[in-house]
């Protein structure tokens, strides 16, 4: 039950992803994350209180409907933010994410690493996949490659490179075992999540509200960067530098080649740092 939940969970990602340009994969995304969810429910991942979030993603859903007034969809919005950040931080009770990796040092010299398959964090993504259209900024296949692949040379050799300057990360090629589920997680519930909302949302959203600004497009650009990187917060401030730099990146990618341009981008320096370099840092890089 516990692989099954988790396998409708990864399918809903895609099917959301079409959501905008077919009912029918709107319905099945949907469909499948409320089987996963409820069979997370059932099996204790989820506590009760977690339908207390879930319940307020359904009533901010509501309320950004395009019938609603001005003001009820600046409220739904509001909530909806202000849930993002609370599930993005894992402050919201009643989810009780599996931990696959514990503690564990990936290379001799790195920090140990601890990975959850999230189910708080992810719904940032699917609330926005699922309810608002213009998430899904149509771009050309040839353009997004272009720009996607762009980017993550880019992303890899901007953020790297500073990176191993500040002695954070050393040369450590690896395929540790977990290796296949480490991708999986971080396609789908990491990158997919984190660039639907700080490209997507932000980007996207800011580019819309600033359209009567012709400097529209770089202040939309560098304030989701910023914000992207207030993210990493957790990590200290080399974190948050990197994480700017590397969303300046990847929001260049986005604005040439939309989200699935900045989620190459967002994936490709990931794994490049997690196969070939120490994960997630050097041991002695933590003062």
């Amino acid at each position: 039950m516990l692989a099954i939940s988790y396998i409708m969970v990864f399918g809903a990602v895609p099917a959301a992803w079409r959501a905008c340009g077919s009912s029918v994969s709107r319905w099945l995304g949907l469909g499948l994350l409320v089987v996963g969810y409820a069979i997370a429910l059932a099996i204790g991942l989820l506590g009760p209180l977690s339908m207390v979030g879930i319940g307020l993603l359904v009533l901010a859903a509501v309320a950004v409907q395009p019938q609603r007034r001005r003001y009820v969809r600046y409220l739904g919005h509001a909530m909806f933010i202000a849930l993002a950040i609370a599930l993005d931080r894992h402050w919201l009770p009643g989810f009780h994410n599996l931990r696959v990796i514990a503690a564990e040092r990936l290379t001799p010299d790195a920090v140990p690493f601890t990975m959850y398959l999230n189910l708080d964090k992810p719904l940032v993504g699917f609330w926005l996949l699922l309810v608002i259209p213009w998430i899904h900024a149509a771009r050309g296949w040839r353009a997004s490659l272009i720009s996607g692949v762009v980017g993550w040379v880019v992303a890899t050799l901007s953020a790297l490179l500073i990176a191993r300057w500040l002695g954070m990360v050393a040369w450590e090629p690896k395929w540790p075992q977990q290796s296949a589920l480490w991708l999986i997680n971080n396609l789908l519930l990491v990158a997919v999540t984190e660039e639907v909302f700080f490209r997507g949302y932000v980007q996207g959203g800011l580019r819309r509200l600033l359209a009567h600004r012709g400097s529209a497009d770089l202040l939309a650009l560098l304030i989701s960067a910023a914000l992207f990187g207030l993210e990493h917060v957790s990590g200290g401030g080399h974190w948050i530098v990197l994480a700017g730099v590397a969303g300046v990146v990847y929001g260049l990618a986005y604005r040439f080649g939309g989200l699935p341009a900045s989620i190459l981008a967002h994936f490709g320096l990931d794994a490049v740092h997690f196969f070939l370099f120490s994960y997630p840092m050097l041991a002695a890089s933590v003062r």
